[in-house]
């Protein structure tokens, strides 16, 4: 997954990670869990948090329908000593951050939603040679 100008998706996971301090790990996933592709130092397992975004995409994707706010954009977990961060890319996967306890989540927040943009088209590119 390589775009024209030589960025891979794999790369945008690992610049994130570093751009950003506190990011133990990113994950693409598809909207029905199943792990795409990851970058991680965390010891959680990454097919474990491709199903946690999945579960966290639903409950957020049912929330928007019901209170009529629209589609999913994003949604953040707060935890005692971090964080969980899904950003939707496009309809079909999901971007999921970890974050340890120190993450700046508005940094993240701002660096994460042109990662998405960018992934978005990588993986549009992906679809479009198995097709």
């Amino acid at each position: 997954m390589t775009a024209p100008g030589g960025t891979s998706a794999h790369a945008e996971l690992a610049a994130l990670r570093h751009m950003v301090p506190g990011v133990l790990g990113c994950v693409v996933a598809g909207v029905d869990g199943l792990l795409i592709m990851h970058d991680t130092v965390s010891a959680t397992e990454p097919h474990d948090v491709a199903a946690l975004a999945a579960g966290a995409h639903g409950i957020s994707r049912t929330t928007g329908a019901v209170l009529n706010q629209g589609g999913f954009t994003e949604v953040t977990i707060h935890n005692q000593n971090g964080y969980l961060s899904v950003y939707a890319i496009g309809d079909l996967a999901l971007l999921v951050v970890i974050g340890d306890g120190g993450l700046n989540i508005a940094r993240l927040h701002l660096e994460a939603r042109p990662v998405t943009a960018r992934l978005a088209s990588l993986l549009q590119l992906r679809t479009a040679h198995h097709q």
